[in-house]
């Protein structure tokens, strides 16, 4: 059971505004806030290596929090400084070559998809689109047809930025191991709403945020690498954390992910990403991911009753993203009236889901993304305030 009460009286914003733009960013808890304050503190106090001398305590619990969370070692485990760029330190430092195959799917984020294409026009691999099934997600079984010899990797999304769809992610992992291809996971809108297990899901790398469901500061990311293929990839920048500076013409990376990782970093958001963590593993994942469910859904079916508004997600399983339009009012122009009114939503546009919205015709799409601070009375309030735009 969740404590409701107390995670308001810890979300002192709360009493100001209606969030339902989790999946932007979400609302720090106190003790996150508390947490990134006192690094802040002490830099402004006795200076920025000293205030870090004080905390590395709580630098170091950061790996085993994440390695808690994702059930991983925390050897496994890099700060980032945001989910792209974790995503990219993995996927950039990948040996494609002329002729080989990589497989994605039409809820591809776009700034993955950029780096694909981009890769893809220097190194001359092609990328290959796993069609969806009848709920728009990854169709498996297609997957597990379409794998050829020169296929060597498989990259998703497991939340897609446009909608509340789940991917299949752990029946992804199973293809992926039967085959031996590469399998990398974005899970920038996952983890922290959904119980994600990579021991589960079998991926090879996972990337993720901060800012979003995990409830952390701005800034902040992690990447996972299975140690396993750690040697596979070859970080595309090094450092003198990432590596050290063995003899004059010789260097060895680190132990680790921390290869993966930059010597200077934002300490004070690294701190606060380590409470996040701390956070939502003492309200327990499980018990997050069934009321997000649960709320999201309350959303999906209250929306659905109102005069002129569609509710547009996909997937069999949902999460608690829900994104719709109101006919006769532009996406962008709703999301204002709404904003106006204290409630924070987003909106989605084609140009960050080109391969998914362009065919369904969708420009834009209104997100509502809800979390386990969230109520009824809420949805409620959301979904007369849509109703009245």
């Amino acid at each position: 059971m969740i404590d409701i009460e107390k995670i308001r009286r810890d979300t002192p914003s709360c009493e100001s505004v209606l969030h339902f733009n989790n999946a932007g960013s979400s609302l720090m808890p106190k003790p996150v806030f508390d947490a990134v304050l006192q690094v802040l503190n002490n830099e402004n106090s006795v200076g920025g290596y000293e205030a870090e001398r004080l905390a590395q305590d709580d630098i170091s619990a950061f790996y085993t929090e994440f390695a808690g969370l994702l059930n991983c070692t925390d050897g496994e485990i890099a700060y980032v400084e945001n989910a792209t760029r974790a995503w990219d330190m993995a996927f950039y430092g990948l040996h494609l070559a002329p002729g080989d195959r990589v497989i994605t799917h039409a809820s591809e984020y776009a700034s993955n998809y950029l780096a694909l294409l981009q890769q893809s026009r220097r190194l001359g691999f092609e990328i290959d689109l796993v069609p969806s099934d009848a709920f728009g997600q990854i169709d498996v079984g297609a997957l597990d047809q379409m794998i050829g010899p020169r296929t060597k990797l498989i990259a998703i999304t497991h939340v897609p930025t446009q909608g509340g769809l789940v991917n299949p992610a752990a029946a992804v992992g199973r293809i992926a191991k039967k085959h031996g291809v590469f399998y990398m996971l974005d899970a920038c809108q996952s983890v922290g709403q959904i119980n994600v297990d990579v021991a589960q899901i079998g991926c090879d790398v996972l990337s993720g945020t901060g800012r979003k469901f995990l409830r952390g500061p701005r800034g902040t990311g992690f990447l996972y690498v299975r140690r396993g293929i750690m040697d596979r990839i070859d970080p595309p920048f090094i450092d003198l954390l990432s590596a050290t500076w063995t003899q004059a013409d010789r260097y060895e990376f680190a132990d680790g992910a921390k290869r993966f990782e930059n010597w200077e970093s934002f300490v004070a958001g690294r701190v606060g990403l380590m409470t996040a963590v701390r956070y939502a593993r003492g309200i327990g994942m499980r018990n997050i991911e069934a009321r997000v469910e649960t709320i999201g859904q309350d959303v999906r079916n209250t929306l659905a009753q109102l005069r002129g508004v569609e509710v547009h997600d996909l997937g069999e399983k949902k999460c608690g993203i829900v994104t719709f339009t109101k006919a006769g009012i532009a996406s962008a122009d709703l999301a204002d009236t709404l904003r106006d009114g204290g409630i924070n939503v987003s909106v989605s546009k084609m140009q960050s889901a080109r391969l998914d919205l362009e065919p369904r015709g969708l420009s834009s799409l209104v997100r509502a993304s809800v979390h386990y601070f969230n109520t009824a009375a809420e949805v409620q309030r959301f979904a007369l305030a849509v109703d009245a735009a």
